[in-house]
């Protein structure tokens, strides 16, 4: 109870202006003291309403319509989102925040303690010890770094609700809100713009810290009106759901969402380019 009350603390303070205060095991400054961060005009958001595209295997197909790609951090490189660009387009990068993932090239620079039990179904993935800010802030501001520079707007950060999952630590509500913070405000140190990717039981507390939000299966987990306070605003919610028969998305997911405002996708898991859109023929 004592350590939930301290980072319940921290995160007010987060919210109040300031990333790692109190949090991080390090002596580092936090990162809003290190340097500005660039005002909310001076970042582009996605508006509501306007189409996405999610691809991170097979060969990049640009002649889907969609206003914004989100591509994966390390297999895009810069000339691809320089195309996308010169197209009119936006690019999300896609950085997984919360888990381990052993194919990656930074992967020998996660310390064993950091890792806890297998993200299930996901083979080579683990749940990372998101309290030990220390080693995880310099490691996911190198990716921020690297998105930054191929020219990336914003970022999707994967697995932020670590505490609501059997990640081998006792991961607390608390915990994860001053880690979102972090997640948020560190983009928005660079100039880009940051999704709230899932996460609905905490997005009354950090939506005013998130730009858009990207989620998964909210229809069918009939979650997705949690998120309409983005759309009230004027942001992009993208509603991506798997498994369904695209009649029956068309039918029933594509009428809920619109409620919403929120733009709804379907998507294999294998997140090839394949994509079903409400506007679909």
């Amino acid at each position: 109870m004592r350590r939930s009350a301290r980072h319940a603390a921290a995160f007010a303070l987060l919210v109040a202006g300031g990333c790692g205060a109190g949090v991080s095991q390090s002596a580092a400054p936090p990162v809003a003291a290190q340097a500005g961060v660039l005002p909310a005009a001076a970042r582009w958001v996605p508006a509501a309403g306007s189409s996405y595209q999610i691809q991170y295997d097979g060969n990049l197909d640009t002649a889907i319509a969609a206003d914004s790609y989100d591509l994966d951090a390390f297999d895009t490189p810069a000339a691809a989102i320089a195309r996308l660009h010169a197209q009119g387009r936006h690019a999300v990068c896609y950085v997984d925040v919360g888990t381990w993932e052993r194919w990656r090239p930074d992967a020998k620079d996660f310390p064993k303690s950091v890792l806890g039990k297998p993200d299930g179904g996901w083979p080579g993935e683990r749940w990372l010890d998101i309290r030990q800010t220390s080693i995880l802030e310099p490691i996911m501001a190198k990716r921020y770094d690297m998105c930054e520079s191929k020219g990336f707007d914003a970022i999707d950060p994967d697995n932020i609700d670590g505490y609501t999952n059997e990640t081998g630590f006792p991961l607390t509500a608390a915990e994860q809100l001053v880690y979102g913070a972090w997640v948020a405000q560190a983009a928005h140190r660079r100039g880009l713009s940051v999704a709230q990717k899932n996460d609905n039981g905490q997005v009354a507390q950090i939506a005013k810290l998130f730009d858009f939000g990207v989620v998964e299966q909210c229809f069918v987990q009939h979650w997705c009106g949690q998120f309409a306070g983005y759309t009230s605003r004027g942001a992009l919610v993208v509603d991506v759901e798997y498994g369904l028969k695209p009649q029956r998305f068309r039918a029933e997911t594509c009428p809920s969402d619109a409620r919403y405002a929120e733009t709804a996708i379907l998507k294999r898991l294998a997140l090839t380019a394949w994509i079903v859109t409400c506007a679909s023929p």
